[in-house]
Formats: C-alpha cells, sequence, structure tokens
C-alpha cells in the first residue's frame, strides 16, 4: 500500500540535504579536518568491550530489523532517511506493532504515527467508520487524533448502551 505522503517526505528530505557552494566548502574543510583527526570509534561508556578503557563498542543507530522492513517497504528512501524513521519506530515496540501500523496505512517515514498511538490510537482503529470516512482519512484531512479517540469512545459507549 503506498501512502502519498512518502514521495513528498522523499522531496523535503532531499531538498533540506541540497547544498550551495558555501555548504559544499564547509564539508570540505569538515571532511579534511576529520581524515586528519585521530580515529576512535563512537560509543558510551556502557558499552566499552572488554578490551580496556580506550576501546568502546559502536553504537547502532537503528535495529537491523526495522531497517530490513523498511527497506522492504520503501526501497526507493535514502538509507539516512530510513534510519532516522526506524529510530523513531524502535523507541515505541517491535518490528511487529510497526508493520501493523504500515499495513494500516501509515507510512513508516511519517511520524505522526507515534502521535497517533500516543493519543491511544492502533492500527486497527485507522479504519473504523466516524461518520462518511474512516479514523484514516479523518487523520489525513487533518482531524487531531485525541479528537478520532473521544468520537471512537462515544461510539463504543452508544453500542453498549444499546
Amino acid at each position: 500500500m503506498r501512502d502519498p505522503g512518502v514521495d513528498a517526505v522523499i522531496r523535503q528530505w532531499a531538498a533540506e540535504r541540497e547544498q550551495n557552494a558555501e555548504d559544499r566548502e564547509v564539508h570540505r574543510i569538515a571532511s579534511t579536518w576529520l581524515a586528519e583527526a585521530p580515529r576512535s570509534a563512537p560509543g558510551i561508556p556502557g558499552q566499552r568491550r572488554e578490551s580496556g578503557p580506550q576501546r568502546w563498542a559502536p553504537v547502532d543507530v537503528a535495529d537491523p530489523g526495522y531497517l530490513e522492513a523498511m527497506r522492504q517497504r520503501l526501497p526507493e528512501a535514502p538509507l539516512e532517511l530510513l534510519t532516522a524513521a526506524a529510530g523513531w519506530w524502535q523507541m515505541i515496540g517491535d518490528v511487529e506493532e510497526a508493520k501493523a501500523w504500515w499495513d494500516a496505512g501509515i507510512s513508516p517515514l511519517d511520524q505522526r504515527a507515534l502521535d497517533y498511538r500516543a493519543a491511544g490510537l492502533t492500527p486497527a482503529d485507522l479504519g473504523r467508520r466516524l461518520g462518511p470516512l474512516t479514523v484514516l482519512e479523518h487523520l489525513r484531512r487533518g482531524s487531531a487524533p485525541a479528537w478520532c479517540v473521544a468520537r471512537l469512545a462515544r461510539q463504543q459507549q452508544r453500542r453498549d448502551a444499546s
């Protein structure tokens, strides 16, 4: 299922990374300086290996399982963008939950899904109807996630009262 917002996110991401002559010069100077600096892998103290205090274990930005799942769904997206999106998703749950959101119509690049989840929506809620539109259609038209949650709760109360 293609989300119409994915191409727009990729275009925006690419446009933000376009460089003018000054940006290219800054990048060249920084690259030269970093090439001359002593090499050491990034890490945090809690990830030291047994080889001593001067060695650090590298920090992985994103779980490979998330990256693989995202690469399957968005093969045209740049790795840096997929890594950032996987970083958002892995903070909230496992890859199966993220896949459920994707299957319900939320792109893995759409960080708003995290807001929807925080408001109390589930992937199953996105297909439920609120009047003539589904919850997902309401969200895409700009309705607040909290409004959708409240409307779903009122619908459930009416059903329970019947």
